[in-house]
């Protein structure tokens, strides 16, 4: 479920392409050069297109029979060498604005269909699968059937799933016009759905919420496909016994929510979840505990490491922001400080600290004029919230670490939960400020909205490619081209993406080196015919390439990559001489 989350986040990211891509680079070049013709000497031709210039300089050189007098004709050009340099860089939007942001979203959003439990319907894609745990929750005397699997194995884990259907909620609350024009609207209202009605099976009580079906430890044992599973499938809960407010709160946010996103295409299933939402605060916040007290098989793979005041904050402004009932306003007002809303200095955003997510909320709430009494408290929360923006974009007095690379980095494991999420928040704040005409207060001075969407594209393109390695890390379009074979030299080529520009397909290729020699490879020399394009990884000497500066081996078994970009089929990679160490 943290790969799940990840997607999620990286899902609402690709919502809005516009925001991303959205230049008009052909206007730019077609007026860079309309520059060149405003500057002409001379004679001007009949196809003159800037027309209010005429003939000038008709007797330069006359008095000195020469053109060495042409005044400043030097600084003239100086400046023609820099509208020069911005026609050479219009000249390729390709490799600025080359990613399939829809193809990314698309494929996005058939993760979830894949990760779908319970009896699958007859509009399903992802048509491998098929229905499962069907008995989900019977041996409780609850049905359990549906929601969603965690990301590797067949536990339905009830925190992070929650958190992926408020994320996703929060998608279409604030990019559903840009998710319609891409198709994908009905698409991602059907995957929270598939959430919310498992959410509402889980919710037969209003103090009992089933947190979790099936146990980590055996599944993790048995590599089952779900269709075939024959692991353990008890189910798990949290009731006045055994609290839970992190999960109870955490699920109410994703039934809030999902609430704003029915309520005009479904009026009473909105109301229904709205229901559940007030219930499950209600039972958050009066019996107080951390679930994985409580469910304690969950501690290993989902433990609350937050505790629960955040996710009874992040309830309490989703339930403002849907039910604009003051109660809730009210609560963040009074708790904001005692909770640590105001308190906490976030530098992350995810399925187990909410903070960052709840200061971006209350500061959308101060930018609206809804404040009122609680203005002091809600300018703490917005303090807090450009805290966080300012540590991601390296503005801050405490700034998140970054890969040489520039990607956020977090820890080692499945960091890209982090990313995604983070810039998400990056992304609907920009909107927030650009709406109420603010800008972003850092240390190191104030920062213009366009600064945290430019920020968050550049974590969504290093993902899908612009990263030293040049590879995606989503793999939105990888087809084996060929596999070839020398000696002790193998030649894998994978078509990693494609683009469109100005009418013609563009191709980035992968090519792997693999050395299979039980010895070290040395003074490798590739023969690369029929290439057309850049090409990174390797050095070159001619039409010879080799193995790059900083690599002198390529030692048994290890690989290298390279990759290269053209509009055509792939070049020709061959082998052509090799020494064994």
């Amino acid at each position: 479920m943290k790969n799940f989350a990840s997607v999620a986040a990286l899902l609402l990211l690709l919502c809005f392409p516009v925001a991303f891509s959205g230049h008009d680079y052909g206007q730019a070049l077609s007026k860079s050069l309309l520059f060149f013709e405003a500057q002409r000497s001379g004679v001007l031709p009949r196809n003159q297109r800037v027309t209010w210039r005429s003939h000038s300089g008709l007797n330069d050189g006359k008095s000195s029979g020469n053109l060495k007098s042409t005044p400043s004709i030097l600084e003239i050009m100086k400046n023609f060498a820099s509208v020069a340099a911005l026609l050479l860089l219009l000249c390729f939007p390709v490799a600025f604005s080359g990613h399939d942001y829809g193809q990314a979203l698309s494929k996005s959003l058939l993760f979830f269909e894949a990760q779908r439990s319970g009896v699958l319907p007859r509009n399903q894609r992802v048509t491998w699968r098929s229905h499962s745990g069907l008995n989900d929750g019977k041996s409780s005397g609850v049905n359990l059937v549906g929601g969603y699997y965690d990301a590797g194995d067949n536990v339905k884990f009830g925190l992070p799933m929650a958190f992926t259907v408020t994320m996703m909620a929060w998608s279409v609350i604030e990019y559903g016009n840009q998710l319609a024009a891409n198709g994908e609207l009905g698409h991602s209202i059907d995957a929270i759905k598939w959430g919310t009605d498992y959410f509402i099976k889980a919710h037969p009580q209003p103090n009992v919420l089933y947190g979790e079906v099936g146990d980590g430890n055996t599944d993790h044992y048995c590599w089952q496909r779900p269709e075939e599973m024959t692991t353990d499938r008890k189910a798990y809960r949290i009731d006045p016994s055994n609290p839970g407010s992190d999960l109870a709160g955490e699920t109410a946010a994703a039934m809030a929510a999902a609430s704003i996103v029915f309520r005009r295409s479904n009026p009473a299933y909105s109301r229904l979840l709205l229901t559940h939402a007030y219930q499950l605060f209600d039972f958050a916040d009066k019996y107080r505990g951390k679930y994985d007290s409580s469910i304690t098989v969950a501690s290993k793979y989902y433990g609350s490491v937050s505790g629960y005041n955040d996710e009874l904050l992040w309830a309490a402004a989703w339930l403002y922001q849907a039910s604009n009932n003051q109660f809730y306003l009210d609560y963040l007002g009074r708790n904001g400080d005692s909770m640590g809303g105001t308190g906490w200095s976030m530098t992350e955003f995810g399925w187990d600290v909410k903070y960052a997510g709840v200061q971006t909320l209350v500061a959308k709430f101060l930018m609206q004029g809804k404040a009122g009494r609680h203005t002091a408290v809600f300018q703490k929360f917005q303090q807090k919230a450009d805290f966080f923006m300012c540590s991601l974009l390296g503005k801050g007095s405490r700034n998140i670490q970054k890969t040489p690379g520039g990607l956020i980095f977090r820890q080692r494991w499945n960091n890209m939960q982090f990313v995604t999420s983070a810039s998400f928040l990056t992304t609907v704040y920009s909107d927030y400020l650009t709406s109420s005409r603010s800008y972003l207060r850092c240390s190191a001075g104030n920062v213009a909205p366009s600064q945290l969407l430019s920020f968050a594209k550049s974590q969504v393109d290093y993902i899908l490619g612009d990263n030293p390695r040049a590879t995606s890390y989503m793999r939105v379009d990888c087809v084996l081209i060929n596999c070839a074979a020398s000696g002790p030299v193998a030649i894998v080529q994978k078509m990693t993406g494609s683009w469109v520009s100005k009418g013609r397909t563009y191709y980035r290729y992968s090519t792997t080196v693999i050395n299979k020699s039980p010895r070290a490879l040395k003074n490798l020399n590739l023969s690369i015919k029929n290439l057309y394009g850049p090409i990174w990884g390797l050095s070159r000497s001619g039409n010879s390439f080799g193995l790059p500066s900083w690599m002198h081996s390529l030692q048994s078994g290890k690989s290298l990559e390279f990759v290269y970009i053209h509009s055509t089929t792939p070049a020709n990679v061959a082998v052509s001489s090799y020494t064994l160490a």
